[in-house]
């Protein structure tokens, strides 16, 4: 919904005075701003983050010519696993790199569409080949390197924990990288064996500095997590370089903070999956972080929890922390910093500053000044209630910034109940009243609390375009409540094959699938009849390798597996005793006879009750619209200058409902043209904004919903923009195609 009449056309008015002052800095090679932005060599189109093109040959005169140039299928589809496509592609000298849903890495002619050449990992893991789903999982895009010459060029991309070197010109690993051609994630990670989750993956391509290749990961989401430390390794020859722990070692900076000073030998997460930026003339890379496990729970991890929830700036040569800002103090919520920031020049107070931008799933976006920390509009440490579950010691304030103005709505009550008829609204409400807390940072709490903006945002791994012409941000945004409640953790019968398996169950899987394995959507799927679908060696695969966003269980020894399975399967029977006296059970020793070696997992007293969406009876939100929005903030001086919905319910539309907008994943990407273009809606559409009024000019339908983040270039004069569709999320279906829009 719009502001009124008067700021846009005030807004109109101003953005060309307004544009100038920064323009003056950022489009004549200041030290801030140096990239070159009509290309989309990289993620998120530069190393700044800023997914901006300088491209205007598509614009708002003429953006409703827009015609599909071309589409490439790659055949990797699955819709029964709900496979998926994220990946926002490159497109390097004529060609496009990207990855398929099974991770295949493909080339494209970037004007035909006509594959050039295609690298499937599973040719290189020997131990996925007999189980294709393995690589049913995502990234969200690759990395280009060359040398000064550029007579030697590479890919980079990960899969899983192997991140691969692949030569440009044939699709071929390079065998001088690493172990025979890629680097393995699980490797040098500064933690005893045994003593930790070995889950690490990569879904969020590293960045580029000198011959550097600096890396994130993504770890398990429990108490039991890898530690997410943040590395970097030669390009040329996957030696690691350098490395930074995110939960400090004794003698680095913060260590002090932790009250147990033993945090770093058992805690983990506080890891980097969203991305990052870099400030290349300066040398200086920019790291948001997330929570440390686990994610609802932190009696074991008393304290502020440094560096989790912090934006870091660390200096790209050497990793050496330079600054940070902690956005949210002992997360209790999930509150990961979702996406990269990025990297713009703003005026304030009539000044230049050179700034860095990070939003969060609360709706927030942080603004500070990148070469110090120093935030650019003040932050105030803010007062929220303490917690109600014994041995959980909530952090008394967070910090909330008093501008730039929030992009999502702060407040979920009553009030806001759906009304779309007046029998949803009654049975609506009857829900929102068996939930205790809705204020904003309470505590989680056996009697629920409101999440909202809900865990996945608010703000998410789509991240914000940035003009830096004007250093206007475009960010679209989900506006959906999520329903929290913990309980104490399961104790059953240990003695039958059942009781034991839902011990295991409820340590590790109840978080997503539920108490009652009802699971939610197709992000966590219902486990209630798995035995129709999968037999037990199919599911012993799928709990090894993963798949989609579920991670691999490969902590898990191999009876515990087998008593989860019998669990799922409604197996009853009494539960064998392992030779040498001791049973299986994971109290004293799931090893046949070997002692079971106590994790901090088994310290956690509580756990959710899954990851609960406030839907009414037919599926929609249970909130008043709009459902999900597209925003517009100036960043120069901080105020929302527009927000429209973004999405549609094709059938509520027809019934003359306002459009409400959809949940939306994926990002938007804006030009020098006068467009914001978003796919990212539950509809299946791709857009195109006019980025200075929010109006909605064209819109294409596409096969299966672009959960991604488009890419433009300009390729014999001819201007493409092009977006993956892979569905998969939400209930939607999977696909696996890319494709291309161009004027005709």
């Amino acid at each position: 919904m719009k502001k009124s009449g008067s700021i846009l056309i005030s807004f109109a008015l101003i953005t060309g005075i307004v544009a100038l002052i920064p323009c003056f800095y950022s489009c004549n090679n200041s030290p801030g701003t140096y990239y070159d932005y009509s290309g989309w060599d990289t993620y998120a189109g530069s190393k700044d983050g800023l997914r901006y093109s300088s491209n205007d040959q598509i614009n708002a005169s003429n953006v409703t010519q827009l015609k599909v140039a071309w589409t490439y299928s790659s055949g990797d589809k699955d819709t029964a696993n709900h496979t998926q496509i994220q990946c926002n592609p490159i497109m390097i000298k004529g060609i496009l790199y990207g990855t398929t849903p099974r991770l295949k890495l493909f080339a494209l002619n970037a004007a035909t569409g006509k594959q050039q050449w295609i690298f499937d990992p599973a040719s290189e893991d020997t131990s996925a080949r007999s189980n294709p789903t393995a690589f049913f999982k995502v990234t969200r895009g690759v990395v280009f390197w060359q040398d000064e010459k550029g007579a030697n060029q590479r890919i980079i991309y990960s899969v899983g924990s192997r991140t691969y070197a692949i030569n440009i010109s044939d699709g071929t690993p390079v065998r001088s990288f690493g172990e025979n051609g890629y680097i393995d994630l699980t490797k040098n990670i500064d933690r005893e064996a045994g003593t930790y989750n070995p889950y690490i993956s990569n879904t969020t391509p590293g960045i580029i500095y000198k011959d550097l290749i600096i890396m994130g990961m993504r770890v398990s989401e429990e108490a039991d997590a890898a530690p997410g430390t943040i590395r970097a390794f030669d390009v040329r020859t996957g030696d690691l370089k350098w490395k930074f722990h995110t939960i400090p070692h004794p003698g680095e900076k913060g260590y002090e903070t932790w009250p147990d000073k033993e945090a770093w030998k058992k805690l983990g997460s506080a890891n980097n999956w969203a991305g990052m930026a870099l400030d290349e003339k300066r040398g200086i890379v920019y790291v948001p972080t997330g929570s440390v496990g686990g994610d609802f729970y932190g009696g074991i991890r008393k304290g502020q929890n440094l560096y989790a929830n912090s934006l870091l700036a660390l200096d790209a040569e050497n990793g050496k922390y330079l600054w940070h800002f902690q956005t949210v103090h002992h997360d209790l919520w999930d509150r990961d910093l979702p996406a990269n920031p990025n990297l713009v020049t703003v005026m304030h107070n009539g000044k230049a500053i050179e700034a860095v931008a990070q939003i969060t799933k609360q709706g927030y976006i942080f603004l500070f000044d990148r070469t110090n920390g120093q935030p650019v509009f003040p932050i105030e440490e803010k007062p929220f209630p303490a917690s109600d579950l014994p041995g959980e010691e909530a952090w008394p304030t967070q910090p909330i910034p008093t501008l730039p103005e929030p992009f999502a709505r702060q407040s979920f009550g009553s009030e806001d109940i759906s009304d779309r008829t007046p029998e949803v609204h009654n049975e609506l409400m009857e829900q929102f009243k068996k939930v205790k807390y809705s204020a904003m940072f309470t505590p989680p709490s056996k009697e629920s609390s409101w999440i909202f903006p809900g865990f996945d945002g608010g703000g998410e791994w789509g991240g914000a375009a940035v003009d830096p012409a004007s250093a206007i941000l475009y960010i679209n945004s989900t506006e959906l409540p999520w329903i929290l409640t913990m309980v104490d953790k399961i104790k059953v019968d240990n003695s039958t094959l059942r009781g034991a398996g839902q011990n295991v169950y409820g340590k590790y899987c109840i978080a997503c699938h539920g108490p009652e394995l009802k699971g939610n959507g197709s992000s966590f799927p219902s486990l209630a009849e798995i035995g129709k679908k999968y037999d037990k060696e199919q599911i012993l695969k799928i709990l090894g390798n993963g798949r989609n966003m579920m991670p691999a269980f490969k902590q898990i020894s191999d009876e515990d597996k087998n008593t989860l399975i019998a669990f799922l399967l409604k197996e009853t029977s009494k539960r064998p005793v392992a030779k040498g006296g001791f049973s299986t059970s994971r109290e004293s020793g799931s090893t046949p006879g070997h002692q079971q070696k106590h994790t901090i997992l088994d310290d956690v007293p509580y756990t959710m009750t899954g990851y609960n969406r406030f839907l009414d009876k037919d599926g929609y939100p249970g909130i008043k619209p709009p459902w999900g929005t597209l925003n517009a903030v100036d960043l120069n001086s901080g105020k929302l200058l527009w927000k429209v919905p973004l999405g549609e319910y094709p059938e509520l539309t027809a019934k003359g409902i306002p459009v409400t907008g959809t949940e939306c994943y994926g990002g938007p990407l804006v030009t020098k043209g006068g467009l914001v273009f978003i796919a990212a809606s539950k509809d299946a559409r791709m857009h195109a904004f006019d980025k200075n009024t929010g109006k909605l000019l064209w819109q294409s339908q596409l096969p299966i919903p672009g959960y991604a983040t488009p890419a433009t270039y300009l390729i014999d004069g001819k201007q493409y923009v092009v977006i993956a569709c892979g569905g998969g999320k939400i209930g939607s279906k999977s696909g696996d195609q890319y494709i291309a829009f161009a004027l005709p």
